[in-house]
């Protein structure tokens, strides 16, 4: 693989089994609670993801991501304790990753590291190509969330926070454009050989971890009638554990800013 991505192992499988109990617990224990007080809904829109380069592993590899694209969309249950608070667990497809347009860092291929005397091969090379890391997760939030009436109007605002636990679906690597390869990151130092082209997809999901948690936060605004609900929602998620199993090309974690419209349908209008 050119460019690279990469992490460290989990200590958390206790705490992934012990939250996965906790998420299935919710779902089940909601066919058994008081109907009024009970929804369920739907949500998608887009997520804006980036990998953030973490601890003091850092180098030209994992550092230099910008945001990219991709949806977002999951079901949830929630059970309203009361006007004020209520519990939401959610099963939701979350897309992650970063991507670099431009001129960026690659590990130097072992093709051209034989162009240089025994042990003088740089460790990266540089080349002007576009690179794009698209990960998709499978995310188990609970949410503690917290809601406010505006007055005597169908709004309301409210906000969410709570802890996610989440796998690994998919991660490609994917690269395009065609470049020649330079020793410096400016590109003042060519190497000799013809341009390369770097259109490639490479399936790297078995370099990552498959589990990770982390937290996640919304803000929203709320449009009640009957015993529907219409809603537009904003924030984000952030994974505390370094996604690769390897640290030789730095360490990142996953995260997103996250903007998603939903519909929601009460089990019993609740009369006030």
């Amino acid at each position: 693989m050119l460019p690279g991505l990469v992490l460290l192992p989990t200590k958390a499988i206790s705490m992934k089994k012990s939250f996965l109990l906790l998420c299935a617990a919710i779902f089940i224990s909601g066919t058994h609670v008081t109907a009024q007080n009970f929804t369920l809904g739907v949500k998608a829109g887009i997520s804006i993801p980036n990998l953030t380069a973490g601890g003091s592993n850092q180098n030209p590899i994992n550092t230099g991501y910008s945001s990219r694209l991709g949806p977002e969309a999951g079901i949830f249950a929630e059970y309203k304790f009361s006007a004020l608070f209520s519990l939401q667990a959610a099963i939701q497809y979350s897309s992650q990753g970063g991507k670099k347009n431009g001129m960026q860092a690659l590990t130097t291929p072992d093709a051209f590291a034989a162009m240089f005397p025994p042990g003088q091969a740089p460790q990266y090379l540089y080349a002007r190509y576009n690179s794009e890391a698209k990960l998709g997760y499978l995310m188990l939030p609970v949410l503690a969330k917290f809601s406010w009436q505006l007055s005597r109007s169908p709004f309301s605002i409210y906000v969410a926070a709570g802890p996610f636990v989440s796998t690994l679906l998919s991660a490609k690597q994917v690269t395009s454009g065609k470049s020649n390869l330079y020793m410096d990151a400016s590109g003042q130092q060519p190497l000799p050989v013809e341009s390369q082209s770097f259109d490639n997809t490479e399936d790297i999901k078995s370099q990552l971890h498959s589990f990770n948690f982390g937290i996640e936060g919304n803000v929203g605004l709320n449009y009640h009638f009957s015993q529907h609900n219409v809603f537009i929602e904003g924030g984000g998620n952030y994974g505390f554990l370094n996604i690769q199993k390897k640290g030789a090309n730095g360490e990142n974690n996953v995260g997103a800013a996250v903007v998603v419209v939903g519909y929601s349908y009460s089990l019993l209008h609740h009369k006030k």
